[in-house]
């Protein structure tokens, strides 16, 4: 039996794309235009931001099986695989950067003030 694409509108869409997207919840509009999933955009407006995130979250899976196509499940699981561990890659290095900024802005408050 043929896995069902998502280049066919009707298609069911299977559960791995009803998970928990994290690539989309933590990419919002930048996962939204490499899924062709053009409402992320809206994530670029002020407080909309907040709240696209987890409806991108929630239901972004579903959409880019519906506005992509896919080669099948397996396709798209690699491939929503590849943007969570990226937007984690992301987090982290913006972690990371702040932690240093704070570090070095105490130890310079600290020398400036002793």
């Amino acid at each position: 039996m043929k896995d069902t694409t998502g280049n066919i509108k009707e298609a069911a869409v299977p559960a791995e794309a009803k998970r928990w997207n994290w690539g989309a919840f933590l990419m919002t509009w930048i996962w939204g235009l490499g899924n062709s999933t053009y409402i992320a955009l809206l994530a670029l407006l002020p407080l909309v931001n907040i709240v696209m995130a987890f409806i991108l979250g929630i239901k972004g899976g579903q959409w880019a099986w519906k506005n992509r196509e896919w080669q099948g499940v397996e396709h798209f699981t690699r491939v929503q695989g590849l943007w969570t561990a990226f937007g984690f890659g992301l987090l982290a290095g913006c972690l990371l950067v702040l932690t240093i900024v704070i570090v070095l802005l105490i130890v310079t408050f600290n020398n400036v003030f002793m």
